[in-house]
């Protein structure tokens, strides 16, 4: 007899990241192994504290063009689509399911500012 699954496309669930993801994701491992708070420290004095407007977070940047060179993504455009569908991107930049994630363009021109000099 043939069995026709049923689509359950609209079902609402209540799922968590933290268990989505592997314990053995090579994303958990680097996340586990880099202090990535340093790089607030590195950027601070690039932000003004008085514009009114709220900055994009250097670490989700930083981590955004960390996942396209590790996994050979060829562009940013292509990177931020792919953040917006792998959960353990998601999971890594700290985005929950439903925070929207950056548009490409802005990812691009707040990365496009030249080498950084580690102090």
């Amino acid at each position: 007899m043939l069995a026709k699954r049923a689509e359950n496309r609209g079902q609402l669930e209540f799922v968590s990241l933290e268990s989505i993801v592997p314990q053995e994701h090579l994303l958990r491992k680097i996340d586990a192994a880099i202090d990535f708070k340093k790089i607030y420290e590195f950027v601070e004095d690039l932000y003004c504290e008085d514009n009114s407007r709220p900055s994009i977070d250097p670490v989700v940047l930083f981590k955004i063009a960390l996942i396209q060179h590790i996994y050979g993504i060829p562009s940013l455009r292509r990177t931020v689509e792919e953040v917006s569908m792998n959960l353990a991107y998601q999971w890594f930049i700290g985005y929950s399911l439903n925070e929207a994630v950056l548009h490409f363009s802005t990812v691009s021109y707040h990365l496009n500012i030249g080498p950084i000099t580690l102090r």
